[in-house]
């Protein structure tokens, strides 16, 4: 696994350097220090596995680079928002852009780490407190309304509530007990009837929906 850290403070991808360390089988680490530099480096090297993107470097605006990123990059690379800021508006807005989650700089190690791997494994992370806000997104209007839900099938309940929790689609498969295909099918239609491009929108509109993840059956 190669993993790109953007970020225009040294100290801390220093720091985070440290975090991924402890990573069995430590990935390989390469560094930029701008947009500019993150977006030459996503070119030049198709290997990057994951990107790790401060939205306040310099460069250009972040809107800008994380748009360019997300159209260099394949789609089944994640780029996870680092931010010592945790300005809703724009989270949500990175969230809409294709970011497959948000990782406030103030985090633990720990927590760092657990929300790494569940990126890694084809899930979303979003911290509790952005979740725990009002039900509108960056433009205040709802995420989904009544009309939507009314559409969706009981499963498909299920297996957004799940979504809800950051869940791969290898795991909501082993909870609800169905083929892996089956649950990719049901996400699609999710996003379809929600009016969302990317399941990390789902995990909001689960969120603010107040869906109730079914337990385990095994």
């Amino acid at each position: 696994m190669k993993i790109l850290i953007a970020d225009d403070h040294e100290l801390f991808r220093d720091g985070l350097r440290h975090v991924l360390d402890q990573f069995e089988g430590p990935p390989t680490i390469v560094e930029a220090a701008d947009f500019p530099e993150a977006l030459a480096i996503v070119q030049a090297d198709k290997d990057i596995g994951i990107v790790l993107l401060d939205l306040s470097m310099p460069g250009m605006a972040w809107t800008e680079g994380l748009g360019k990123l997300k159209e260099m990059l394949p789609a089944t690379v994640p780029v996870i928002v680092l931010s010592a800021s945790d300005d809703r508006r724009h989270v949500l807005q990175a969230v809409n852009m294709g970011a497959s989650g948000f990782i406030p700089k103030t985090s633990s190690s720990r927590v760092m780490l657990s929300a790494l791997k569940l990126v890694m494994s084809g899930g979303v992370y979003l911290p509790t407190a952005l979740l725990e806000t009002d039900s509108s997104d960056s433009d205040g209007t709802p995420v989904a309304g009544d009309a939507a839900v009314a559409a969706l099938t009981p499963r498909q309940k299920e297996v957004l509530a799940l979504l809800g929790q950051g869940k791969s689609n290898k795991e909501i498969a082993r909870v609800l007990e169905l083929a892996e295909g089956t649950v990719k099918l049901h996400v699609t239609a999710i996003l379809k009837a929600l009016n969302v491009n990317n399941r990390t929108r789902a995990v909001v509109a689960a969120s603010h929906l107040g869906l109730t993840a079914p337990e385990s059956r095994r």
